[in-house]
């Protein structure tokens, strides 16, 4: 057991659209993550996934709606609800994501974004 500085673990990448996993808990896994503009359309079938914005401001887009998450807030996409999450005007948004250990990163879909293994850090 020891602490984990998140502010010094995302000083350790560089890298967007990226996740790096930095605990597991249980089945479920803690990662980070730096996002800038657009990923990609896709959902998780099995699994929920809590997004906490803690640098920035992050848009997480439905097919009916788009939800701004400011810094401090969360947002859990439940299964099954594709999404695509964005940033604005180019910032770099970084997140905690909380998430079975069994979802992949982009769910159903395979695009230039996806990552199949997420650094231990």
């Amino acid at each position: 057991m020891h602490t984990i500085n998140i502010e010094k673990k995302f000083s350790s990448f560089k890298a967007h659209w990226h996740p790096h996993q930095i605990a597991i808990v249980d089945s479920m896994q803690v990662l980070l993550a730096k996002l800038k503009d657009e990923f990609v359309w896709h959902a998780h079938e099995e699994e929920d996934e809590l997004f906490f914005v803690q640098k920035g401001t992050l848009e997480m887009h439905f097919r009916d709606k788009i939800e701004v998450v400011s810094e401090g807030e969360i947002i859990v996409v439940p299964k099954g609800v594709e999404h695509c999450p964005k940033t604005q005007n180019g910032e770099e948004v970084h997140v905690l994501l909380f998430e079975k250990l069994s979802t992949k990163h982009t769910g159903n879909v395979s695009s230039k974004k996806t990552v199949v293994d997420y650094p231990k850090i």
